[in-house]
């Protein structure tokens, strides 16, 4: 990611928290413009055209999108469309990202995090169902009815929009890879980071209220913690958060024991 993205998702976020009104409908016009865009190569390169003067490109906006969208969903475009990116393909991320970020907004109270990491281990235990999302064969609004009936009414409307919008138009990117990145996206917005933890057998509710507290001690935010059923870690646990493991199992304090040992 270049710097001048960095820059540019930092103000689009900053707008999308500022605005009012922003609930479902918003997301779903965002998502649908992220398609838009990532359909046509020609938009989103005139768009993310720095030499482009910001006014030119927010005129565009309002001539493709102005009469499909709602105002505040005009605005977060018109706001994307000011910005300097450093590529088409990351302009055209960086209104995807908004979109699922409007639709953490839209459900405050639903576990979204928890509903599309469920629904990431649901997918991973199916390599076909993985190939039917992941296919670039068939029609991408199949895709999406296929979510809506694998998850519809078993997770909240935010959790199944992102998941079925993500998967018309995956751009090159797995599956499991779309749902993980929203994921942190819906935590991110909500103040706080993803913890996977993996263990032997599951954690009780208390075991994982006092690991979400050790770790956010830790790293000084708030934590949401995933968890992972996984017999190779024999006892313990082994915790992954960002780029950082932490593992505690006991099979990792045996393969050191033997490096050193064979030392």
């Amino acid at each position: 990611m270049g710097s001048a993205t960095t820059q540019a998702l930092a103000a689009t976020t900053t707008a999308l928290g500022a605005a009012s009104g922003v609930d479902l409908d918003v997301a779903r016009e965002l998502f649908a413009a992220a398609r838009a865009l990532g359909d046509s190569s020609q938009l989103s390169g005139a768009l993310a055209d720095s030499a482009a003067a910001p006014a030119a490109r927010a005129s565009l906006v309002s001539a493709v999108f102005g009469k499909s969208v709602s105002a505040q969903t005009a605005a977060l475009l018109t706001r994307v469309a000011e910005q300097r990116w450093s590529s088409a393909s990351d302009l055209v991320d960086g209104v995807e990202e908004l979109a699922i970020r409007a639709a953490a907004l839209a459900a405050p109270a639903a576990d979204v995090e928890d509903e599309l990491f469920r629904f990431s281990r649901t997918i991973a235990a199916n390599p076909e169902l993985e190939l039917a999302l992941g296919s670039r064969i068939g029609e991408s609004s199949a895709k999406g009815e296929l979510v809506e009936k694998l998850i519809g009414g078993k997770a909240s409307t935010s959790t199944t929009l992102i998941a079925a919008s993500l998967v018309q138009q995956p751009r090159e990117r797995r599956v499991r890879q779309l749902l993980s990145r929203a994921t942190k996206l819906v935590a991110d917005q909500r103040g706080r980071v993803v913890a996977t933890a993996y263990a032997a057998v599951p954690l009780s509710d208390a075991q994982v209220d006092r690991l979400a507290a050790a770790l956010s001690q830790r790293y000084g935010t708030a934590v949401s913690i995933n968890t992972v059923v996984d017999p190779t870690v024999v006892g313990g646990l082994r915790v992954q958060i960002a780029d950082d493991v932490i593992d505690a199992s006991v099979s990792s304090r045996l393969a050191d024991l033997r490096q050193r040992l064979a030392g």
